[in-house]
């Protein structure tokens, strides 16, 4: 694993930020620019690392696909190499001042309505480029005190209508489809969005292919019969309820036939909630596939 400190040539590394799957963030200085970037560093310690570089390669190339102000932009990729092959990466992404949205304590109904509303424009974007997220997670949502987003982490994003050869993705919000090594689309991205909402709105999750285990590491199925976020909590309206659930049905299919449709819900839901001028000031056009 990286060291808590680093020394990079143009940057100047003011603290460790965060952690991912074998890597470290870290906040810089770019000193060309004199702003405020995230700095992300994987080191090659082990042959599964390998699989870590993919991830990080694969999102400085879909990140510099995209460009939308909902998702994080990477910058640049610096490779070091020793003995002919590379043993260490840099990521320079851009510096977003925000926590997850798993680390949220205060949001309001409206703040929880407005992010998922921004996220699901978000995704649309991607889709609208050709790419799947495949992990969109509370972890993966950043948030700010001035109503910002940033989606981030593009790692395990790919093409639509792709397979993958392994399974990839969060075993709480990951879409069947994922776990059967299916045809990935932007109704992967629907699943994950549903699993994220209905997380947000009850604290639970939702069952996926993927089993959970017990204290002794053993897989456990439960068989009952998921609730709907609104049967859980009543004070949840029904028609978002209603949404989240037809987000997270197992055959995509059935599921919202894309992310402005989503937006469109999430709009009505707003007006219905908080009056027309708020959702007026909130809306703006989006195409989207169908």
């Amino acid at each position: 694993m990286a060291k808590n400190t680093i020394d990079i040539d143009g940057y100047t590394i003011i603290r460790r930020i965060g952690t991912g799957a074998r890597s470290v963030i870290y906040l810089a200085i770019e000193e060309s620019t004199k702003k405020r970037i995230a700095i992300k560093r994987a080191i090659l310690e082990n042959p599964e690392d390998i699989r870590i570089f993919k991830q990080i390669e694969n999102e400085y190339k879909v990140s510099n696909k995209i460009d939308h102000p909902y998702i994080r932009k990477c910058h640049e990729l610096v490779r070091f190499r020793k003995l002919f092959r590379t043993n260490e990466l840099i990521l320079t992404m851009e510096f977003f001042d925000g926590q997850s949205l798993e680390d949220q304590t205060h949001l309001s109904m409206l703040d929880v309505l407005l992010v998922f509303r921004m996220v699901a424009i978000a995704l649309n974007a991607m889709h609208e480029k050709g790419f799947v997220h495949c992990d969109i997670k509370p972890n993966n949502i950043l948030f700010n005190k001035n109503g910002g987003i940033k989606i981030i982490d593009l790692g395990q994003s790919c093409r639509l209508g792709q397979i993958k050869k392994r399974i990839q993705g969060t075993p709480d919000y990951i879409a069947p489809e994922q776990v059967r090594r299916e045809h990935l689309s932007h109704r992967t991205d629907i699943f994950n969005l549903g699993a994220t909402m209905y997380w947000a709105l009850t604290g639970k999750n939702v069952p996926t292919l993927i089993p959970k285990k017990n204290e002794l590491g053993i897989a456990v199925n439960d068989p009952s019969p998921i609730k709907s976020p609104h049967e859980l909590y009543r004070k949840i309206p029904k028609s978002w309820s209603d949404l989240v659930m037809k987000c997270v049905s197992e055959k995509p299919a059935n599921r919202p036939s894309n992310m402005l449709e989503i937006t469109h819900q999430l709009d009505e839901l707003i007006r219905e909630m908080f009056g027309s001028k708020t959702a007026s000031n909130a809306t703006t056009n989006h195409t989207t596939l169908s």
